[in-house]
């Protein structure tokens, strides 16, 4: 028995190894050697052989376990996946307008007409839009991109373990990362988060990559996904560079200088790759080019580094549907330690984030004595470094923020816990390896029956099931390597089985239920609700998006919220009562714009006295006439109507398919177009109908743009012809009041 965990004399430990052939040749080599080349007139094996059977040294199973996983992850996410319909309209209308015009889709566009641009760099919208231009708008052509990208990241995870550790790991990881029911939740729907998870798995693979023989090409591809990853979604993708930067400063196999002058190449493919868009916006004109939405300066910088930067830490952002801290309970969520196991986080990532932590300290105790360059060390290092300077951000970011952010963990705990597992696995002879995998086990079974206990309705033996299995499994890891094989495999199942019982539960709960608007949460009703005064997303009554009954969820909602019955798509897409016709979403906040009855809702698209939260956070419903009215001679006009708030243009624009100008930007808070701008877009005949209505309007976040909204509005009613079209508001903007 080995005293040390070294790879390179034994790549599973000094234990015996039940979970496949070692790693990969280049994983294991000495730090420095060339990866080794093919014998000269060595025949190359067919593609389709090299994809279905794998590497040669792998046993037959291990191929067919990692397609069977990235089949099964993929149909998972295709499930009743049209019941969400256009889920988030925001980035929907924005796809919808790229499709449609190119320049639309280069700026991100919310409109074909290009009045202002979503609050976002526009790179998670280009797949979309490509995919809307090729099979045309529907629900399928926008959520399908999103799906890939939930099993390209579920290969990329598996793919970066198992180069160093085993297809067991690999398998595990991926495996964790599919059942993480937050995961399951943006990988079917349309924010930016699903390509940003993506990319920065594909940076931690890099780096990894860069670790294991210290090329200079995967530092290099490394920087090029965080650049593409900040045009995602701006400084969030910088928040792992602090960690990989230094371990990779520390641990990779080569000199010194040359560790600091790869460093600089990547920086610059970061500069390059996510820098070549924003010198286009800032060198364009801004006369010819779409307002930049969320900005109050019309500035691409402006909003990286303001409303989208530290606004996000201080809370201190202009023009935000808050513009308060969070602080200890506010408007986004109590901040702390703790945040990401609390009742509005928790049920969303937090489910083996315990285990992962304690595999990652496993796993750096077990190598602390290894060489400096050591493979499995610099990969608990990178990952658990990733995983850790993000949740430390999220822990404490005092603005906006949502459940559905914590995405980005989740590749991160996956493949700590595959790696962790499986060497603590190979080390099992050792007492205090079998010890900690035991411990594993039962934190993780005791954390799920808690976050089972928080949802006391749903699945109640569930949480017993999941503590009783945990602990038996956990009693049999102990003596697992006195065990005989059958036994010892028994206990992992056991455990293994325990520890995912409870995420896979919420995981198949999600995929069974339609998600749209803003803010969204996964899990079964009342999993997650929002701290402090019971903000968006959270368990207040006819909350705004996510979780508690009289929200905007298929399952447990109050009658009249989103469920399934008549209405939605054209072609078998399900909808809720009096949806979109033409193939809108259907259902939004329930008939009338309510959230169910007597639950608190927003009539008309929000609550009395507030400016309009539900129309702001969820859109609005577009009745048949609503859309007949607006598609008359639509093409005579630049925009056939304007609504102020981005929400509510946006539903009328999917409903109709005619640009809709977004007066505000998303909460109706920007400064675009300003009341001159708009006079004159009205007098050239450039806008048909005003849609009263929608936005915020209450100026919360220190912005002037809500005054500016405001005083369109008022210019509007007083000199405008209304139409009435059911409960709908419209003002003709060619037809003048008379005296």
């Amino acid at each position: 028995m080995t005293t040390d965990y070294d790879r390179t004399s034994h790549p599973g430990g000094s234990g015996p190894s039940s979970w496949g052939p070692p790693p990969h040749p280049t994983a294991v080599r000495e730090p420095g050697v060339p990866a080794p080349t093919p014998q000269a007139g060595e025949p190359k094996q067919p593609f389709a052989r090299r994809v279905g059977r794998g590497r040669p040294e792998d046993p037959r199973w291990v191929r067919p376990a990692f397609l069977g996983l990235l089949l099964a992850t993929g149909l998972l996410y295709l499930y009743d996946l049209s019941a969400s319909g256009y889920a988030n309209s925001f980035y929907s209308a924005a796809v919808q307008a790229g499709s449609r015009s190119w320049k639309a889709f280069f700026f991100g566009s919310l409109d074909a007409a290009n009045a202002i641009t979503v609050d976002k760099p526009p790179a998670a919208l280009w797949p979309m839009a490509l995919s809307v231009r090729i099979f045309g708008l529907n629900s399928w052509a926008i959520l399908v991109p999103e799906v890939i990208m939930g099993v390209l990241t579920v290969a990329v995870v598996y793919a970066a373990v198992r180069r160093r550790f085993s297809p067991a790991a690999g398998l595990i990881a991926g495996a964790v990362l599919a059942l993480t029911p937050v995961a399951a939740l943006m990988f079917r729907f349309n924010n930016p988060d699903a390509l940003l998870a993506l990319l920065m798995a594909l940076t931690v693979y890099f780096v990894v990559r860069g670790l294991e023989d210290g090329r200079t090409k995967w530092l290099v591809w490394a920087g090029v996904a965080v650049g593409f990853a900040f045009l995602t979604k701006t400084l969030q993708a910088f928040l792992i560079l602090p960690a990989l930067a230094i371990v990779y400063g520390v641990c990779a196999p080569v000199r010194l200088r040359k560790r600091l002058g790869q460093l600089a190449l990547a920086t610059l493919a970061l500069v390059v790759s996510g820098g070549w868009w924003v010198a286009i916006v800032e060198l364009w004109p801004a006369s010819s080019r779409p307002y930049i939405g969320g900005s109050q300066n019309n500035s691409f910088l402006e909003l990286t580094f303001g409303y989208n930067g530290l606004g996000r830490i201080n809370g201190d952002e202009t023009g935000s549907v808050g513009g308060m801290g969070g602080g200890n309970g506010g408007q986004w969520g109590a901040t702390g330690w703790n945040r990401m196991f609390n009742a509005e986080i928790g049920s969303q990532i937090s489910w083996l984030l315990p285990a992962a932590l304690i595999l990652l300290v496993a796993g750096l105790v077990l190598t602390r004595k290894a060489p400096r360059a050591d493979l499995v060390r610099g990969s608990f290092l990178a990952w658990g470094g990733s995983l850790l300077m993000t949740a430390v951000v999220f822990s404490y970011m005092a603005g906006i923020f949502h459940q559905y952010y914590t995405v980005a963990l989740a590749p991160y705990i996956a493949a700590l816990v595959g790696m962790g597992a499986t060497v603590l696995w190979e080390e099992r002879s050792r007492t205090w390896a079998s010890l900690t995998l035991a411990a594993t086990v039962t934190a993780t079974a005791a954390w799920g029956y808690m976050l089972l206990h928080r949802t006391p309705n749903y699945l109640p033996w569930l949480k017993w099931l999941v503590l009783v299995g945990g602990l038996v499994g956990a009693l049999g890891l102990i003596f697992a390597a006195r065990l005989g094989r059958q036994l010892a495999l028994a206990a992992v199942g056991l455990g293994m089985a325990a520890s995912l019982a409870g995420p896979t539960a919420y995981t198949l709960t999600t995929v069974n239920q339609g998600h749209t608007g803003s803010i969204v949460t996964a899990g079964p009703a009342g999993a997650s609700m929002m701290g402090g005064r019971g903000g968006p997303g959270g368990g207040m009554r006819g909350g705004f998006g996510g979780g508690m009954p009289g929200q905007n969820q298929r399952t447990g909602n109050a009658q009249g919220t989103n469920g399934r019955q008549g209405g939605g798509f054209p072609g078998g897409v399900n909808g809720g009562t009096g949806g979109f016709p033409g193939g809108g979403v259907a259902g939004q906040n329930g008939p009338n714009g309510q959230n169910g009855p007597n639950q608190g809702g927003f009539p008309g698209g929000g609550r009395t006295g507030e400016g309009g939260m539900g129309g702001l956070l969820n859109g609005a419903n577009v009745s048949s006439e609503a859309k007949k009215l607006l598609e008359t001679d639509a093409g005579k006009y630049a925009w056939a109507a304007a609504s102020v708030g981005s929400q509510n243009a946006a539903s009328y624009q999917l409903a109709t398919g005619e640009p809709v100008m977004a007066i505000g930007g998303f909460n109706g808070s920007d400064p675009s177009p300003t009341l001159a701008q708009f006079q004159k877009y009205v007098t050239e005949g450039r806008i048909h109908y005003f849609i009263s209505g929608g936005g915020f309007g209450g100026g919360r976040g220190g912005s002037s743009g809500s005054n500016v909204s405001s005083r369109i509005s008022s210019w509007v009613e007083k000199n405008f012809k209304k139409v009435t079209v059911g409960s709908a508001t419209f003002y003709d903007l060619t037809r003048k009041t008379t005296g």
